[in-house]
């Protein structure tokens, strides 16, 4: 083989899981193959579910006919949407202080979850240089490379507990009180937590922010899944709103996504918002001066029909209700499913236990089962999850529930 003639220094990079195993998956002929994966909602019917409130927006949209619906937005993004973006996260709704508050918080429009949690993570790497971000073990795995790449060294703080299957809030809280140095950066799953599906409770929450306020850390919240894991925006923001509200002293910032609670995942609607402490409020439009630079360097603006979407129901209170009501169709089908693979396990007294599974939270599930298990279920009955055991459970529905609780039972079984 003659020698390559390059000046690229490059080396292969191991494949994105997630999107290998939805490959192999996509190409399996088997009757039965269950795609446990991929984060992205199903029905019971293991198809794709557009959002009703959705469809009706698009349909408002054709009508309305915009004639800018094609052209550019500003560098920061659609800024009416930045607007609803902002006070769905924060909960402003006329309350005392409101526009004070406000004042805080400089919003960009992002391409998405990952685009706010890269923007944000690149941002704070030119700007405050962080000597480190903490992130937890395990997280998701986008977050070692978003960060990675931005160049800011990572350490990881204990968050599951393999024994218990439960939050390590001690370990967490040991961790951070003992090596977490002022000026480092903590990343946090507003809610929702993947891989692992476990949150802190708000007294947990409470004291997490005590201790990031006295040791002066950085707060960086990833908002993937609000609305989407209890049904209830109020609920699942509730510890980004505890955090700015009642640690006004403190910056953070948070990450916000529109895929999960909007079915918007390919359309890649987001925003990333910087909070200042009270006293700075002056430094805010400096801040969204230098966002904006990044993001012309970079997409040069957010997309368009994504946050219309959006936009377009959150400025209906009809439309709104309709979208709270499509948000308890999801979560519930979520928990409904938790509670069905628990009951099957149990009822053919699976070694183990798995209460776990049904004091999770929303999309994902750390079940506990071994990389060798989970082979085992892909070769033996190509069911499909992360070899950490991390499982969808969109992907389970009432026609194949009994047949993944039986394959889960059979692989373990005869490891033991």
């Amino acid at each position: 083989m003659s020698k390559i003639d390059t000046r690229l220094n490059v080396s292969p990079v191991p494949p994105d899981e997630i999107f290998a195993l939805n490959g192999a998956y996509a190409v399996d002929p088997h009757p039965q193959k269950v795609s446990l994966g991929v984060g992205v909602y199903r029905t019971d019917d293991g198809k794709p579910w557009p959002l009703p409130v959705v469809q009706k927006a698009e349909k408002e949209l054709v009508v309305d006919d915009d004639l800018f619906r094609h052209e550019y937005t500003a560098i920061e993004g659609d800024v009416p949407f930045l607007k609803i973006a902002r006070d769905l996260m924060f909960g402003f709704e006329g309350k005392q202080g409101e526009e004070e508050a406000k004042a805080r918080i400089g919003s960009v429009q992002t391409v998405a979850g990952t685009g706010a949690n890269h923007l944000g993570a690149l941002f704070l790497a030119h700007h405050m240089k962080p000597p480190t971000v903490w992130l937890s073990n395990p997280s998701w795995a986008n977050h070692q490379t978003i960060w990675e790449l931005a160049g800011v060294p990572r350490k990881t703080y204990p968050y599951y507990h393999a024994a218990t299957r439960s939050f390590d809030f001690e370990g967490m809280m040991s961790s951070l009180e003992s090596e977490a140095q002022e000026g480092d950066v903590v990343l946090l799953h507003a809610c929702a937590h993947n891989p692992t599906g476990l949150d802190p409770n708000k007294e947990q929450w409470v004291a997490i922010a005590d201790l990031c306020e006295r040791k002066k850390l950085f707060p960086f919240f990833d908002s993937a899944y609000q609305g989407f894991a209890s049904g209830s925006v109020e609920e699942d923001a509730w510890a980004v709103r505890y955090f700015f509200n009642n640690k006004p002293d403190m910056e953070m910032c948070v990450a916000q996504s529109f895929s999960k609670n909007f079915g918007l995942y390919g359309q890649r609607v987001g925003a990333f918002h910087y909070c200042t402490n009270r006293a700075s409020t002056t430094i805010r439009d400096i801040v969204v001066n230098n966002l904006c630079h990044l993001i012309r360097g970079e997409f040069s603006m957010g997309p368009r029909v994504g946050c219309s979407i959006v936009k377009k129901v959150l400025t209906s209170d009809e439309l709104t209700a309709d979208w709270h009501q499509d948000l308890q169709v999801m979560s519930s089908r979520i928990k409904a499913m938790r509670k069905a693979l628990y009951s099957e396990l149990v009822r053919l007294q699976t070694p183990g236990t798995w209460e776990h599974i049904i004091q999770q939270n929303g999309m994902f599930s750390y079940t506990g089962l071994s990389p060798k298990q989970v082979y085992a279920l892909k070769d033996k009955y190509h069911i499909y999850l992360l070899k950490s055991g991390r499982a969808s459970i969109s992907g389970l529905s009432q026609k194949n529930v009994a047949y993944v609780a039986q394959a889960i039972d059979d692989v373990i079984r005869n490891e033991n």
